[in-house]
């Protein structure tokens, strides 16, 4: 793990190579970040529930743009429970195709594009998806996990796979939404990868998305405990 130095007050300086995942390119720089204490909470914070970190790679990117606390906060949510689900998934439908991997980066990095677009993080908007997508090959990331920046929020557009799905799945029940057209159609894929019929397959997706987003509630608490902005003084 890369040193801290801690520093009277506002903030810390953390000492890191610049982010690269995957995508080539110079080798990574090493970058002297200072880190609001507002965001050093949204990406350590326990949660209630209890939140998975984010990968390590992820928060260094987050550190590196001085990203939102509360896009940290819904990002580490979001990211748990794609957890949760690929988990629950892999236990009721091993036959099931997943790079669990890629979903759990894709979700702790689907919404990135908001550090460009702060205002879509309190109302609605659509342009951080490309420019979450833009952001990530900039800084080294791989096509095949960066796409989710673009994707997790067009479900029905040619060429999703299975992983989009998941990730767009956790992106909405994480706070308790269903949506029955996305969710349909990983019925399908699921269905297609069992051979079972598509009323059992929904009974038990219908089970796992339950559970989960019974603790829609506090996610969202914790989400909202962490300010859209960092406070002027760095806390």
């Amino acid at each position: 793990m890369a040193p801290t130095l801690t520093t009277e007050g506002a903030a810390q300086e953390t000492i890191r190579p610049q982010f690269n995942i995957d995508g080539g390119g110079a080798a990574p720089r090493t970058l002297v970040v200072v880190i609001s204490d507002a965001l050093r909470r949204a990406l350590t914070a326990p949660g209630d529930p209890a939140l998975r970190p984010l990968p390590d790679q992820v928060v260094a990117l987050l550190e590196a743009l001085r990203a939102p606390p509360r896009l940290a906060a819904h990002l580490r949510a979001v990211h748990d429970v794609a957890a949760q689900l690929t988990d629950a998934l892999a236990d009721r439908f091993p036959q099931l195709p997943v790079d669990r991997a890629a979903v759990l980066f894709g979700a702790a990095t689907h919404d990135i594009g908001k550090v460009r677009h702060p205002e879509e993080l309190s109302g609605p908007g659509s342009a951080h998806e490309p420019a979450g997508y833009d952001l990530l090959l900039r800084h080294g990331v791989a096509t095949s996990v960066a796409r989710f920046a673009r994707t997790h929020a067009s479900w029905q557009q040619d060429g999703i796979d299975v992983d989009d799905l998941l990730v767009s799945v956790a992106d909405k029940v994480w706070k308790g939404k269903r949506v029955t057209d996305l969710e349909d159609l990983l019925v399908d894929r699921l269905a297609a990868a069992t051979g079972r019929d598509r009323w059992s397959v929904f009974l038990d997706l219908d089970d796992i998305l339950d559970r989960i987003a019974a603790d829609a509630d506090r996610r969202l608490a914790f989400q909202a405990t962490h300010p859209v902005r960092a406070p002027a003084s760095g806390r």
